[in-house]
């Protein structure tokens, strides 16, 4: 016979034991079935004047799980209600028995406490209908779920890598299929013979439309045991969005907009714009031109720039100038893992707002809204040319070349601009280097001419020809728009890994030669590479938050894809894949020691992750997470806290795979 020396856990025992069972409730003394005529959405209109947010709740804000919601389903002996309660533990042993009750891992399909297919439908009931069982965007390609259609397969084939757009309106398709487990690609993609199931996607996915259905979500997994994971657009590099077996909060239709031309709060006197978490690039930008405003937002169309973007810290176009996604936050809404609704500002839960601004997502709560800085429309100039190996330019021209644009690094930097270059290895001894674009806000096209003078003086001294093709666009919406294409998406025969390069080593020559040595011989070795002339330290300067330290003192970040054929064996594949961490990374780390890397464009098994994504701020970042997530409801690959978990199983030998089991270490 097994004992409990706690009453709490024989109590919260026996609850879970009726998971199993019918659910009901008791209404005029006669217990009858719980279903849609007897069970409406636990949800509540709150008075938004009865909220610290800094700003007017949104709609779907206002609509809040309360605990006189609960109680009166408490009252109505609604089976298995408490499941869906507030957190209440407040003792350190009563928290300790609740973490050790279901065991080191989370609760998964086949478990003995997995929630029974009555209780999904109680939840979805109190969900108001939200919950949707995840069927793979792919699907339709096979017989697998029964939903298949040609026509709608050959779509999906056809604009599965370069069409974002679709992907984002999927409620678990993501960027870094291959960490989910490749269990669903159109079969173009895959093997012969390959078939579809869920494998890392989640195996569940509440369309969050307001901050009740999130609550709901939040207190239901943490309450069961049961994987979390948040899903806005899904295009993080390291497959933060899944995880076999989990539930998922999408947050991606929360997309209201308010501008307001004289916001006040704290030290900000001025225009800001409020954008629900949902807001994509296209839609922020697309507002901020309407209202003749400019604000800072990433440069891939489809990204959810309020989300995993913002909370990682957010690099933009504008960054040079203005700083980073981070550094314009004013404040949040957002549900802590306890299941309250909350706003973090600098006078409202400061310490949570500190964490929220660059800490990383899907680690201290799920974020509704953001209240965000807004600028004055601002003109920008840009500039395209193509450098490359020929018949009149030679490999050694080419990095010489190469060389004397890297060298102004600085100087462009400091006139607030921010180039977007390409480097590759397209045949033996020969390069290629595309500008796309050079991006300068508040400059018009004779004053970059001016500052690229001296630069295309060297390329002629060298011998080099190129073509610049110069446009000025009166705002930033315009040349966004023509110089950003909608990104690629969900290749399943790539990794990447990223470095922030400081600036130190543009100011010491040995440095500099070293670093620009490294980045060409990985580029020779079959490296192709994605850079930013970048800063993120503007003149005006930038609030304490919890941004990457690295990121105040780079002018370079560097992405290094590792490429190969997907048919390859697993041995290839794998070769390959140790490269870019062992080989190329290593290399980029030898020379840049003690800097970082940007951990939304970031090497999945980036080693020391903790220094390289948030250096000095961890330790706090981590004594954070223990007091507002206490269990670990929300964890996602390399967020703060994480290494206090790992996955069951591995792909390729050492890369986590999000199609297992999350259990504690």
């Amino acid at each position: 016979m097994v004992y409990f020396r706690n009453a709490g856990v024989t109590a919260t025992l026996v609850l879970l034991l009726r998971i199993v069972c019918a659910q009901t409730i008791v209404l005029d003394n006669s217990t009858i079935s719980a279903n849609e005529s007897t069970i409406a959405p636990a949800v509540a209109s709150v008075d938004a004047q009865n909220s610290n947010s800094t700003a007017a709740l949104f709609e779907g804000e206002t609509l809040q799980l309360t605990d006189a919601v609960l109680a009166n389903l408490t009252d109505l002996e609604l089976s298995n209600v408490t499941l869906f309660n507030f957190q209440n533990e407040s003792s350190s042993e009563e928290k300790l028995s609740k973490r050790t009750l279901f065991g080191k891992c989370k609760t998964y399909l086949g478990d003995f406490l997995w929630p029974s297919n009555s209780t999904w439908n109680v939840f979805n009931l109190l969900l108001g209908g939200s919950l949707i069982e995840t069927v793979p965007y792919a699907s339709v390609c096979y017989d697998s779920f029964g939903n298949y259609d040609k026509d709608k397969c050959d779509f999906i084939t056809n604009n599965w890598i370069n069409a974002s757009i679709y992907h984002t309106e999927d409620p678990t398709s993501i960027n870094a299929v291959l960490f989910q487990g490749l269990t669903c690609m159109p079969p173009a993609f895959m093997p012969p013979g390959t078939q579809c199931t869920v494998g890392g996607y989640p195996a569940y996915a509440v369309t969050a439309r307001n901050v009740a259905q999130i609550q709901l979500a939040v207190n239901f997994a943490r309450n069961a045991n049961l994987r979390l994971v948040i899903k806005n657009t899904g295009h993080d590099f390291s497959a933060k969005s899944v995880g076999m077996g989990a539930l998922s909060i999408w947050t991606h239709n929360l997309k209201d907009i308010q501008f307001f031309k004289n916001y006040r709060h704290g030290y900000y006197r001025g225009p800001a714009f409020k954008l629900g978490v949902g807001v994509q690039a296209f839609e922020a930008y697309e507002a901020a031109r309407d209202q003749g405003a400019t604000i800072v937002g990433g440069e891939g169309r489809t990204v959810g720039v309020m989300g995993g973007f913002l909370l990682g810290g957010g690099h933009s176009p504008l960054s040079s100038l203005y700083g980073l996604a981070a550094d314009q936050v004013l404040s949040m809404e957002v549900v802590t893992a306890d299941g309250r609704f909350v706003t973090a500002s600098e006078t409202s839960n400061p310490d949570l707002f500190w964490a929220l601004g660059g800490g990383g997502g899907s680690t201290f709560g799920v974020v509704t809204s953001v209240v965000v800085k807004a600028y004055p429309k601002i003109k920008v100039t840009t500039l395209t040319y193509i450098l490359e190996t020929g018949a009149t330019v030679t490999a050694e021209q080419f990095w010489a070349a190469l060389r004397a644009y890297f060298d102004g690094f600085i100087t462009y930097t400091d006139a607030g601009n921010y180039e977007y270059f390409r480097v590759s290895k397209v045949g033996d001894g020969q390069f290629l280097s595309d500008m796309g674009p050079w991006f300068a806000p508040g400059i018009s096209k004779a004053q970059l001419e001016a500052l690229v003078a001296p630069l295309f003086a060297k390329f002629k001294a060298l011998g080099v020809e190129i073509n610049p093709v110069y446009t000025e666009y009166d705002d930033f919406y315009d040349a966004w728009f023509a110089n950003f294409p909608v990104e690629p998406w969900g290749s399943n025969s790539i990794r990447q890994a990223s470095r922030l390069f400081p600036k130190s080593n543009w100011q010491d020559r040995a440095k500099l030669n070293a670093t620009f040595d490294a980045i060409k011989s990985v580029v020779e070795d079959g490296g192709y590479i994605i850079a930013f002339n970048i800063a993120a330290a503007p003149r005006t300067g930038y609030p304490d938050n919890a941004v990457n330290p690295a990121w105040r003192n780079t002018v370079m970040h560097a992405i290094v894809a590792s490429l190969w054929n997907a048919s390859s064996p697993e041995a290839d594949v794998e070769a390959a894949s140790n490269r870019l961490t062992f080989d190329w990374m290593e290399r980029w780390r030898d020379v840049s020691p003690g800097a970082g890397s940007y951990m939304s464009e970031a090497d999945y098994i980036e080693p020391n992750f903790t220094q390289a994504f948030y250096g000095s701020k961890y330790p706090k970042l981590y004594r954070l997470k223990q007091l507002y997530d206490p269990f670990g409801v929300f964890y996602a690959h390399s967020a703060v806290g994480s290494e206090d978990w790992k996955m069951s199983e591995m792909i390729l030998g050492n890369l986590p795979s999000q199609n297992s089991k999350l259990c504690r270490i």
